[in-house]
C-alpha cells in the first residue's frame, strides 16, 4: 500500500541545513498496525507528515496504492488525503467554534454530500464513539479523552484506508490514553492501516511492527 524510495526531506533555517529524513526506503502494507518511535528530532513526525502528504519530500518517489503521489498537484493529493488517509494529532486540531457533531460533519461537508446522508453517517460515529451526549458541547466544554473521540470520529467519518496518529495519547493520562488506544486498534482490527509515531516506549510495543528512527534515518524494523 505505502512504498517510499530513497525520500530526503531538508529544512534550511538561516544559514543552516537540516536534513529531517535521509535517503528513507520502506513499504508497509494494508492492514498493518505500525509504530514509529525515536527521540525529539528523530524524522518521526516529518515521516508520517509526508506519507500523510501534508508534506513533499525533496526527492524520491512515493507510491500510494501503485500511484506516486509526489509527482501529483496539490489538488490532486489533496483529494487522494481525502479519500485514503485520517489523521489523529496529540492536539486534536477540533475546531473550536464548531460543536462535536459539527467538527466530525466537517470532513463530509468538504467532500459535497448532501445533508440528509451526513446526519445519519454522523449519529453512527457519535454512537460508535460513545459521544451522544455531547453532540452540541463545543471542544472547551470537552475532556481530553473526548476531544480525542471526536478527532477519531472525524478523521474516520470518511472511512479512510490509513489512520495516522502523531502522539494520539500525549496530552492524556495514562487510563484516558489507554481507553483512546483500544478505540484505534478496534478500527485496525476492522481493516484500517493504522500507524502510530510516539517516544512512549511502552504505546509503541503494542504495534505488530515497530520502526526506530535517529537522525532523520530507520535504523530498526521489527516485525
Amino acid at each position: 500500500m505505502i512504498r517510499l524510495s530513497a525520500i530526503t526531506r531538508v529544512f534550511h533555517m538561516g544559514d543552516q541545513e537540516v536534513r529531517a529524513l535521509s535517503n528513507i526506503s520502506l513499504e508497509i502494507g494494508s492492514g498493518e498496525y505500525v509504530s514509529i518511535m525515536g527521540p525529539s528530532g528523530s524524522g518521526k513526525s516529518t515521516l508520517l507528515n509526508v506519507v500523510g502528504l501534508l508534506d513533499r519530500p525533496d526527492s524520491g518517489r512515493y507510491e500510494l496504492d501503485g500511484t506516486d503521489v509526489t509527482v501529483l498537484s496539490e489538488t490532486e493529493q489533496a483529494r487522494v488525503r481525502r479519500e485514503k488517509i485520517g489523521f489523529v494529532f496529540q492536539s486534536f486540531h477540533l475546531v473550536p467554534r464548531l460543536t462535536a457533531a459539527e467538527n466530525i460533519e466537517l470532513p463530509l461537508m468538504l467532500e459535497g454530500i448532501p445533508p440528509a446522508h451526513r446526519k445519519s453517517q454522523v449519529d453512527a460515529a457519535l454512537d460508535a464513539f460513545d459521544l451522544r451526549d455531547r453532540a452540541h458541547h463545543r471542544p472547551s466544554e470537552l475532556s481530553g479523552g473526548q476531544r480525542q473521540r471526536v478527532a477519531i470520529a472525524r478523521a474516520t467519518i470518511l472511512k479512510p484506508t490509513a489512520l495516522l496518529a502523531d502522539e494520539p495519547t500525549g496530552n492524556l493520562d495514562h487510563r484516558i490514553g489507554g481507553e483512546v488506544m483500544a478505540l484505534l486498534e478496534g478500527l485496525h482490527h476492522a481493516g484500517t492501516t493504522l500507524i502510530v509515531v510516539t517516544h512512549d516506549r511502552e504505546l509503541g510495543a503494542r504495534a505488530h511492527r515497530h520502526i526506530a528512527m535517529r537522525d532523520g534515518e530507520i535504523v530498526g524494523d521489527q516485525r
